[in-house]
């Protein structure tokens, strides 16, 4: 296992167990003392259980914001109900780090399967990360992006950032 991903889990795991937040290594590697935004996801038997993330990093550390949405994603994603320690061992992990945004100016600069996309509309943003099981073409990674912020599926009229990503598992 990635020492991000035992990072993760040791993170949901402290935090299920003692209500605890875990402190970063001491000696951070690399790739994990940076700043960047990540996206924690986590599956059962395949399924999505919970996927939280930030696109711009809120925290000093990649560990840090590691720690933080891996705890969220375990916890606080609306669409699921919180992860119990039972069946923790049941769940893979994975984390995405993502490369800072980039505004793009038409639908040729974009690959569903190497870039992520951030739609945004006024207040509104939706973020759907590269390379998704069952996302078949930059058309549909839009709708999906849109419809999680909110706006119309088919308003042309909204920015549109790409982003690529180091997944690790």
């Amino acid at each position: 296992m990635h020492p991000i991903v035992d990072l993760a889990r040791r993170a949901i795991r402290e935090y299920l167990q003692r209500r605890e937040i875990i402190s970063p290594p001491s000696d951070l590697p690399e790739e994990m003392s940076g700043r960047a935004g990540v996206f924690v996801s986590l599956k059962k038997q395949g399924q999505l259980r919970g996927c939280i993330g930030t696109f711009l990093p809120a925290t000093p550390s990649i560990a840090e914001e590691v720690i933080r949405n891996a705890i969220s994603a375990a916890t606080q994603d609306p669409r699921f109900p919180p992860v119990s320690l039972d069946e923790l061992d049941e769940i893979t992990c994975s984390v995405d780090i993502l490369t800072e945004p980039e505004r793009v100016s038409s639908m040729e600069e974009l690959d569903h399967r190497r870039y992520g996309v951030i739609v945004k509309k006024g207040p509104l943003k939706g973020l759907l990360l590269p390379d998704i099981e069952g996302v078949g073409s930059v058309e549909e990674q839009l709708r999906i992006a849109k419809m999680k912020a909110g706006i119309d599926p088919d308003d042309q009229d909204c920015e549109i950032y790409r982003f690529m990503v180091k997944r690790y598992h």
